[in-house]
């Protein structure tokens, strides 16, 4: 990874400290990061407004300006987009005030006759429901505009529903409420549109005969009224596309030039101590605005590739689980992840063979330019060594996915993410007994995923061969995060990866299972697992044995690490090295009478609900293990190096830490683990908390 790359990927809380510190290169990833998200929320608020530039160069000015009062630097966004929102309120509170001025000034009212789409929304050109969803967001009062704009971020993976909560200044459950009423109500508006679109009810015409034009809340209430009650508009609500399927069509608006330069020339100007705007810096946003005349719009992303790359090229094939990684100096920010985990790391593919995005279409050609709709068309047409690049936005399948076709040793498969983006698969739609995507393919790479929702599994590879799952972010799901299982279940890695709050109805739920089969070569490294409805990471009924190394799981409503039961015949010599387990409910590790002879080294078990290590099949090999401020004796056969509490070994003198919100906080750049004192430095025992 480069140094500028590596700069540019610092967590978000390293920047602000050095920003308050001087740094203005720091400033400048801090502003040229959140202008994207700012200029498209501010940008349809306002709906496409001319003035949009004018609000977000305040905004921005405001970040500056506010920096050194921010109290939590790992908030960065959300107090962002607190800024934001005030920010229009005050814009659109002083437009109307100066409307009502210039109406009083000029009392002609317009021709009621004008066609309504010429006043809808200004300098963005949509066609179809979109559009009539554009025009209706102008009938909504300010508040919901901006909670729209906000809505279509959350839609796209731009942002959780916790920080939209917290952009609002209201609980999540709060904010749940306000946009279903949002909907709602933009809903009905979509309907008043299409009426006066069509202009085919005699009562709706005589109604809108003495109306000015204006969208304001008493017409609002009239003709919603209208459309709701009346049998010949109500009917036309019935073809209405929901409203989250037409945002997810909508592509992000392009960043003008000039306001990027604009912002960084803000930042160019930023006074630490004083905290203020030099006046050279007005000067050159001034002069940024005014170069650019608010008509140069370019898209501020690498050119899209002119022809299609192959596949093989796009990744290599996957590491040996023996490849060594040198682990880097920097730390990471210490934020709690959560279903968006902060900071999202690595990049996908730059290239690929077929292309899809959650506005595409199944009858285009799976170009970058005309990219299909659905993953299940993708995995119907591909071929050994192409490249699937999904686009960022929230793909919902209406049903179950299965990947069936497999490459080989030279034609790897890869699905990935595309570029920075951020797609999501959600399982939603999906049947509530059927499992998101099932693979029975084999030499497959599927990397940079957001995987959630699905009522039972989000991912079962079945007898899969050389396959390499990393970089995934597995939450939601029901019954399993990720599961590989099967009879020839082999020589797969599951790689720097995170799996959390996967819990049915009933509470059950595993986070990664390695289960129901056998199969040797299985590698699981630098996974977390936290939070799952069972164990964090489960290798049980799996004849062949598991590596799993460097690996992290606390929180769970079960184990930490499950490693083995059932019949003899599944038992299997599972080796875990150099993992961690924590404030689980059950144990921290336990062989669940796995009789195969597992070993554990290097292995560190703190504050579990029940033993920190239960190895009671007599087979296990425990060596420089540690277990701290678990609730229950050890229940496992002694070996040396290893320390029970029984022992006297306290929290004090064993670790550099017992603080766990760096190791819970967002991964490194390159996807690995962040780096922590958290349970470290126990005189050569336990884990060593450091990625591989």
């Amino acid at each position: 990874m480069s140094e500028v790359h590596a700069r540019a990927q610092r967590p978000v809380a390293d920047l602000v400290h050095a920003a308050r510190a001087g740094d203005r290169e720091a400033l400048g990833e801090l502003v040229a990061g959140e202008l994207p998200r700012v200029y498209n929320v501010i940008g349809r608020a306002l709906a496409g407004h001319a003035d949009v530039d004018d609000v977000v160069q305040e905004t921005l000015i405001q970040i500056v300006r506010g920096l050194p009062g921010l109290r939590e630097p790992d908030r960065f966004r959300v107090w962002v987009l607190a800024i934001a929102n005030r920010q229009v309120q005050l814009y659109l509170r002083t437009r109307r005030r100066n409307d009502r001025r210039r109406q009083e000034l000029t009392p002609e009212l317009p021709d009621p006759e004008d066609d309504f789409a010429d006043r809808a929304v200004d300098g963005i050109v949509l066609a179809g429901q979109r559009g009539e969803l554009a025009e209706a967001a102008r009938w909504l009062q300010d508040d919901d505009r901006v909670l729209l704009s906000l809505w279509w971020q959350e839609m796209l993976g731009e942002l959780t529903r916790a920080e939209v909560a917290a952009a609002l200044g209201v609980t999540v459950g709060h904010a749940g409420v306000r946009v279903k009423r949002m909907r709602d109500q933009l809903d009905a508006a979509r309907l008043v549109v299409r009426a006066l679109h069509l202009r085919d009810c005699e009562e709706l015409t005589h109604l809108v005969r003495g109306w000015d034009g204006v969208a304001d809340s008493v017409w609002r209430k009239r003709l919603v009224r209208h459309t709701r009650d009346c049998p010949r508009c109500a009917p036309r609500r019935e073809d209405l596309v929901p409203a989250g399927r037409l945002m997810l069509g909508l592509q992000p608006l392009p960043l003008p030039l000039a306001v990027a330069a604009a912002g960084q020339a803000i930042a160019a100007g930023y006074q630490p101590a004083a905290a203020t705007l030099g006046g050279k810096a007005v000067a050159l946003v001034a002069a940024a605005l005014l170069a650019g005349g608010g008509a140069v719009i370019v898209a501020l992303e690498d050119p899209p590739s002119t022809g299609p790359a192959v596949g093989a090229a796009s990744q290599p094939p996957p590491e040996a689980p023996t490849a060594p990684r040198t682990a880097p100096a920097t730390g990471a920010a210490g934020a709690t992840p959560g279903a968006s985990p902060a900071g999202r790391p690595v990049t996908g593919v730059t290239r690929a063979d077929i292309f899809v995005a959650p506005d595409g279409s199944d009858a285009a050609d799976g170009s970058l330019e005309r990219p299909y709709a659905t993953i299940a068309k993708a995995v119907a047409v591909v071929r050994p060594g192409q490249t699937i690049a999904l686009r960022g936005g929230v793909h919902r399948p209406a049903t179950a996915l299965e990947i069936g076709t497999s490459g080989d040793a030279a034609h790897r498969i890869t699905l990935s993410s595309y570029r920075d983006e951020r797609p999501v698969l959600d399982g939603s739609a999906v049947p509530a007994d059927e499992w998101l995507v099932t693979q029975k393919a084999s030499y497959w790479t599927v990397q940079g995923l957001e995987i959630r929702n699905a009522a039972r599994a989000g991912y079962v590879c079945l007898s899969c061969k050389q396959s390499v799952f990393r970089w995934l972010t597995v939450h939601g799901n029901g019954r399993v995060g990720l599961m590989l299982r099967g009879d020839g279940t082999a020589d797969n890695q599951v790689l720097d990866s995170d799996f959390f709050a996967n819990r049915g109805g009933d509470g059950v739920g595993l986070g990664l299972g390695v289960k129901f089969g056998g199969g040797a070569g299985n590698v699981v490294r630098g996974v977390r697992a936290y939070g799952n409805g069972e164990s964090g990471i489960d290798v049980g009924e799996f004849a062949g044995a598991v590596a799993v190394e460097h690996s992290w799981s606390w929180g769970n409503a079960g184990n930490g690490f499950t490693l083995g039961g059932g019949a003899p015949a599944t038992a299997a010599a599972h080796v875990l090295h150099d993992n961690a387990a924590w404030d689980n409910a059950g144990d921290g590790f336990s062989d669940d009478g796995n009789a195969g002879g597992i070993r554990l080294t290097g292995n560190t078990a703190w504050r579990n609900g029940d033993a920190g290590f239960t190895c009671t099949a007599g087979a296990a090999v425990l060596q420089r293990n540690v277990a701290v401020a678990n609730r229950r004796t050890q229940a496992v056969r002694r070996a040396d190096g290893t320390s029970w509490d029984a022992e006297a070994v306290t929290t004090s003198a064993t670790f550099r830490s017992t603080d766990a919100a760096t190791a819970q906080g967002a991964r490194q750049p390159d996807g690995r683990l962040p780096v922590t004192d958290f349970l470290g430095g126990a005189a050569g025992s336990g884990a060593a908390m450091r990625a591989p």
